[in-house]
């Protein structure tokens, strides 16, 4: 057994600077106190110590491993506004007392089940005068002493398409809870995502090149393999060929991404939604719809891109040139070839994207998030490379048709067809391994864009003041 000495001032008393002490010893200068003693089993002590590392790791301002009275005030004022916070998110039906369908249906909202039963365990454990509710008194008396026990951890944690960026941009926006948006940090968060797309694609963009070449000009008469593939483009233009197209895929990150965050606050307003957190139906619909306005916005740069990266050498100035020649020679429509393909690759890819990565999730914070919903580096990595690489598997048909028909024009000789005409020539000519030219490079760069992407985000997000908790 642990004897657990806590010292208590006694009221009425003179006020006096005091200190918080885990010794043995009563300090002379404290006077008018007396001691109370609490007995703990031994194996409850990891648990205390836990939860006094989180409140000093909270608290510390000048970062000397204790907590001062004024750094203890600080913490209890700022800890005590997103309690504020989450038990408003909670409290769903706005009178001021949470009860178990409440907590029931928040954690649905997140796509973790649990009974009634549970739910009122849950209640019990909080609730003093046995009303079976919790009101804000006894809310913020419970959770007052325990940093980021609550449901926006999960939320602030577990960004997804934010930080990992593997070239496509159809993933579900992510959540930013109440305190985010009220602090201005959910820009903060875009900036740093943004940049770290960047510096993601053009890290890998001589396989996503590569993957363009080989859904275009790949047959069962012009096999081509990655390190040929490679020796081919260099051989045509050099080390630099490599990055053709990079350029105009790196310009289109910012006004998507802006154009999707909004978008996707709008739809959630419309359908009815001011929580912090919206249900997995609710978060597809929305992604969705947010994803088609988005792409619809800028398509025109995505066929931009792909004629830049199958273009000759001196084929093409630059970006301006490239549109320029498009529009001359086949009309502004040109400019959207592929579009219907692309819009519905949107569905199976968010779809199964969301799908996985929140199942991931789930399942590691049923089973591991004791202290915290901080999943650690490497899970984190592993659950967005998993669902990235789902999500582009069952999409990637689309996309490969949606490519060709980007691309058909600049192609000599290939016939002008339709997506359904499309799907049908390719299934004939080359059959069903002819839907997936390209997968080998374009799954080669899911790691080491999921990990460069997080890197200079993480990076980032410190340099613009971005904390986590």
């Amino acid at each position: 057994m642990l004897c657990l000495c806590l010292y208590v001032p006694v009221p009425n008393s003179a006020q006096m600077e005091f200190e918080y002490f885990e010794s043995k010893g009563l300090p002379s200068e404290l006077k008018s106190l007396f001691r109370l003693s609490l007995f703990i089993p031994s194996q409850e002590f990891t648990t205390y110590r836990n939860w006094r590392q989180k409140i000093v790791k909270a608290g510390d301002k000048d970062l000397d491993g204790q907590l001062d009275f004024e750094e203890f005030v600080h913490y209890l004022r700022d800890h005590e506004k997103k309690l504020r916070l989450v038990f408003k998110s909670l409290d769903k039906k706005n009178d001021g007392h949470i009860d178990s369908q409440e907590i029931m249906q928040s954690l649905r909202d997140l796509g973790v089940h649990i009974s009634e039963q549970q739910a009122e365990k849950i209640l019990k454990s909080m609730d003093k005068n046995g009303t079976m509710t919790i009101d804000w008194n006894e809310w913020r008396d419970y959770h007052l002493l325990h940093p980021a026990d609550n449901i926006p951890e999960i939320i602030l944690y577990w960004k997804h398409s934010t930080i990992f960026d593997v070239g496509e941009s159809l993933t579900v926006p992510d959540e930013f809870t109440a305190e985010e948006k009220q602090t201005g940090m959910w820009w903060r968060h875009l900036v740093a995502g943004g940049v770290a797309g960047a510096v993601s694609r053009s890290c890998t963009a001589p396989l996503d090149r590569l993957k363009v070449l080989m859904q275009v000009h790949g047959s069962r008469s012009n096999k081509m393999c990655v390190m040929g593939g490679f020796a081919q483009m260099i051989r045509e233009g050099g080390i630099r060929s490599l990055w053709r197209g990079n350029g105009i895929n790196v310009i289109k990150i910012a006004p998507e991404s802006a154009i999707k965050f909004m978008a996707y606050e709008q739809i959630k307003r419309l359908i009815g939604s001011n929580q912090e957190t919206l249900g997995i139906l609710e978060r597809f619909v929305a992604g969705s719809l947010a994803g088609a306005i988005a792409q619809s916005s800028i398509y025109p740069m995505e066929v931009l891109k792909t004629r830049l990266a199958l273009r000759r050498t001196g084929q093409y100035s630059g970006i301006a040139n490239c549109a320029k020649h498009i529009f001359q020679k086949e009309g502004l429509k040109a400019f959207y070839k592929g579009y219907i393909p692309n819009m519905l690759g949107i569905i199976p890819y968010a779809g199964i994207d969301l799908a996985v990565y929140e199942t991931l999730k789930n399942s590691w914070l049923q089973r591991y998030a004791t202290n915290s919903a901080d999943p650690g580096v490497f899970v984190l990595l592993a659950c967005g490379t998993i669902s990235s690489s789902c999500g582009q598997l069952a999409s990637y048909p689309l996309a490969l048709v949606r490519t060709r028909m980007q691309a058909q024009a600049s192609v000599e000789g290939a016939p002008q067809m339709s997506m359904s005409r499309l799907f049908g020539h390719i299934l004939r000519t080359e059959g069903a391994y002819g839907l997936y030219r390209g997968l080998a490079p374009n799954f080669m760069k899911v790691i080491p864009a999921v990990s460069i992407s997080y890197v200079v985000y993480e990076n980032l997000k410190m340099t613009l003041g971005v904390q986590s908790h």
